[in-house]
């Protein structure tokens, strides 16, 4: 479920700040990366949810899962893990639609949030 109250927070930026070991520039370039990748596996999901094609949808979602996990939105990630499991498993698929709409609509947030921490990341270099 998506938890509404992280996207009043700001981004926890803790994973990108121990990967890149501090570096903002490099936390301002995997922010930009994920900027150009989410919305582009979002519609490739999008598609594959529309054609009903369950073994795509569950290898979009596999692949678009981790980029939540790199800004701190683990409860999108772990929304998505449910649309993936579903899909894989053929088990409640049409609750996938609506789950991914409410993905996308929370989508907006993320992307507001990310523009806030790289503008934040970027009075440091």
């Amino acid at each position: 479920m998506i938890n509404p109250a992280k996207g009043k927070e700001d981004l926890d930026l803790s994973y990108l700040r121990e990967m890149s070991g501090d570096s903002a520039e490099f936390m301002i370039e995997m922010l930009d990366t994920l900027v150009e990748q989410i919305p582009v596996y979002i519609e490739d999901l999008q598609k594959a949810v529309d054609a009903q094609d369950w073994k795509a949808v569950s290898e979009f979602a596999h692949k678009v899962k981790p980029t939540f996990y790199y800004v701190g939105r683990e409860d999108v990630r772990d929304f998505v893990q449910v649309i993936e499991r579903n899909a894989k498993e053929g088990v409640n698929v049409d609750a996938i639609p609506s789950a991914l709409a409410e993905i996308k609509a929370e989508l907006n947030v993320i992307l507001t949030q990310v523009a806030k921490s790289k503008a934040a990341l970027e009075t440091q270099i």
